[in-house]
């Protein structure tokens, strides 16, 4: 089973068991999407437009203040119909590889960050976070 987030023009579709939890922020919301285990997504959608490509990199430095030897490519695809920007991540956290992908991409209500994260102990669930990136779809104005 699964269930449904629209909200802005932004939507998208997650596993009926993963817990969503939705935030009003100063210029727009986050919503954090965990599994039942340590996988976990973060869509947030900024009304002040910043620029994808310096959303990104924000995101990166962030992450190279917590977790300094990280290894991040700069990626550049396709996600809900937009071209996004971003890093394909991976770093040592408590003796676990993680994966980590961030995408950001404009719609017409905001800047859309996605974050997606999951260690080695479940890998089992980044078929299901790329399930749900999949899924993700931008309302066209």
């Amino acid at each position: 089973m699964t269930k449904q987030f629209n909200e802005d023009g932004v939507s998208f579709r997650y596993p009926s068991d993963w817990t969503l939890e939705r935030e009003d922020g100063e210029h727009g919301w986050t919503v954090s999407l965990q599994s039942p285990d340590t996988a976990f997504a973060v869509i947030s959608c900024d009304e002040e437009m910043p620029d994808t490509g310096e959303v990104a990199e924000v995101v990166l430095d962030a992450l190279k203040a917590d977790y300094p030897d990280l290894d991040a490519e700069p990626c550049v695809d396709t996600l809900a119909g937009q071209m996004a920007v971003g890093h394909d991540i991976h770093f040592f956290s408590f003796d676990l590889t993680n994966t980590c992908w961030t995408r950001s991409f404009d719609s017409p209500d905001g800047t859309v960050l996605l974050l997606c994260q999951v260690s080695d102990i479940d890998a089992d669930d980044e078929p299901v976070l790329r399930a749900i990136c999949k899924s993700l779809r931008v309302a066209e104005e």
